[in-house]
């Protein structure tokens, strides 16, 4: 019993220790980035014994997972408005890309319909994506402005 709360205490201030470093030393960028390819490699090959449409959906949603996972570990390795905003467009993207080839299984109108709610879902997205960075961007600037505002006095 002590000896797993002792456990359980060292993995929580690993866990804390870790999320308050915000840099990422590069030999782990490098390994988190190889792990992020050999994911994808893993998810794109079990795709293969998949048929026709279900293959195509199969292996968009490992390209989205691995696009989405690349842009995280950018964010994490550099944080920046810039960076977070790419997740969430990433994050976009990938469910937009998906849900088009999930739209590939229906036909006439349904599958119409299907395209014209999955590219408002994904402009919607977007937007936000947009606004998240515009807002985080002007959030920094006028922190910095605030900073540098008494130092001129």
């Amino acid at each position: 019993m002590k000896h797993s709360l002792i456990t359980l205490a060292l993995a929580l201030s690993f866990g804390f220790a870790g999320s308050a470093s915000a840099a990422m030393s590069k030999a782990d960028y490098k390994t988190q980035k190889d792990r992020i390819a050999a994911d994808y490699k893993a998810a794109k090959d079990q795709c293969g014994s998949l048929k026709a449409n279900a293959k195509d959906i199969c292996k968009a949603e490992a390209r989205g997972k691995r696009d989405v996972a690349k842009a995280e570990l950018e964010a994490q390795y550099e944080p920046s408005p810039k960076h977070d905003a790419k997740v969430v467009k990433e994050k976009a993207e990938a469910d937009y890309k998906v849900a088009k080839e999930k739209c590939d299984d229906l036909s006439g109108n349904a599958k119409s319909v299907c395209r014209k709610d999955a590219k408002a879902a994904y402009e919607g997205a977007k937007g936000e994506a947009k606004a998240t960075k515009t807002s985080e961007e002007s959030g920094a600037s006028s922190t910095k402005a605030a900073g540098a505002a008494p130092a001129a006095r």
